[in-house]
């Protein structure tokens, strides 16, 4: 992707105050046109060429609610009020003030940042003069989904996460798997650049397929698809580059990384969570011999919906994708899973095999 001092003609420009989400959005876009992504508040890169003029479009992602990011906003629309390119605001706060700012920094289009990939991608397409891409029925409610996981994580760096976020993003999950299937649902998520939000969703839908096989109630589904897409919050307060390396950690970068279930139970614990959610995020790695972490518990100790989500989490890590590592086969990965006899419950992973066949990945994904 260009930099923003570097801005090819023809691109989109995308100012935003969240780097990481305004880079997922130029990933979004970028099948309309160049994306070039610029961060408001980094004073680096504050000053463009005077080719950022030949912008196709901008779109800016950031709040409207701070007024250091308003003014600095404003500061770079001034710059390409000359060309003025067709404007798309997302907003972040759905306020009659974030509406009446939009329309003072002149936004052409508001749309609101929780907008479904098909919605923003349709009303870009037209603001520019191309042709939309065709999306299938799933597409829309995976983005729905990544956006409130996106959102989930923003907010738990900051250490409050709104249980109603939390719902939302498991209505996507529970939807998409629902109408379309595990396989679909996995054949678009395994295409995410972003390691953690990729294992999250891949998580989540397993834990949605499979609790639909076993057919459960819908509400117990939901419980346990939230819970999935809750399990690894904690990683918001792990280093990005303990999280994002290539390879195996060192001793010391996995000490680290086994932090993150009790990180995560310090922060949502007291923000309406229930105590089973609160158990999932905190004991998802312990196993039934007690060799588990963060309190080493044992057997009965470790609730069912816990159980649950870590036969869908440890599969969920052998079939997910990376950019070192190819997706095991589905009979390689749930072979792990009952090679690990005595740490994760036997009659859930034996319940779990028809699943797992049938939301193998992909021979091309191999």
């Amino acid at each position: 992707m260009p930099s923003p001092q570097t801005l090819v003609s023809g691109s989109i420009l995308i100012l935003t105050d969240t780097p990481a989400r305004g880079e997922r959005l130029a990933r979004a876009l970028s099948s309309l046109a160049p994306c070039c992504v610029l961060d408001l508040l980094d004073p680096d890169l504050r000053t463009l060429a005077a080719s950022v003029g030949k912008a196709r479009a901008i779109v800016s992602d950031a709040s409207l609610s701070r007024s250091d990011v308003i003014a600095a906003l404003r500061a770079q629309l001034e710059r390409v009020k000359v060309e003025q390119p067709p404007y798309l605001c997302l907003l972040h706060e759905e306020t009659s003030r974030t509406h009446v700012q939009a329309h003072a920094l002149g936004a052409t289009q508001i749309l609101h940042a929780d907008a479904a990939k098909g919605e923003l991608m349709v009303v870009l397409s037209r603001m520019i003069g191309v042709a939309a891409p065709v999306l299938n029925e799933l597409t829309p409610s995976i983005a729905a989904a990544e956006m409130a996981l996106s959102r989930i994580f923003e907010a738990a760096r900051g250490g409050a996460v709104d249980p109603g976020l939390v719902a939302t993003g498991t209505k996507f999950v529970a939807q998409a798997v629902r109408t379309t299937g595990i396989r679909d649902w996995l054949e678009v998520v395994w295409r995410f650049d972003d390691v953690t939000h990729q294992h999250c969703l891949l998580v989540a839908g397993l834990a949605s397929g499979f609790a639909q096989s076993l057919g459960l109630s819908q509400a117990d589904c939901q419980r346990l698809t939230q819970a999935a897409l809750l399990h690894d919050i904690g990683k918001a307060k792990i280093p990005e580059a303990i999280l994002n390396k290539p390879g195996a950690l060192d001793p010391e970068e996995r000490r680290i990384m086994q932090q993150h279930p009790s990180l995560g139970h310090a922060m949502l614990r007291g923000s309406g969570f229930s105590d089973e959610m609160l158990a999932v995020v905190r004991s998802h790695h312990e196993c039934l011999d007690g060799s588990g972490y963060p309190d080493g518990l044992r057997g009965a100790e470790i609730a069912d919906l816990v159980r649950l989500v870590s036969v869908c989490d440890v599969y969920g890590a052998l079939i997910e994708r990376r950019p070192y590592k190819t997706p095991l086969s589905a009979e390689r990965a749930y072979s792990i899973l009952e090679g690990m006899s005595g740490k994760l419950d036997g009659d859930l992973v034996r319940a779990f095999r028809p699943f797992a066949v049938f939301a193998a990945p992909h021979p091309k994904h191999l």
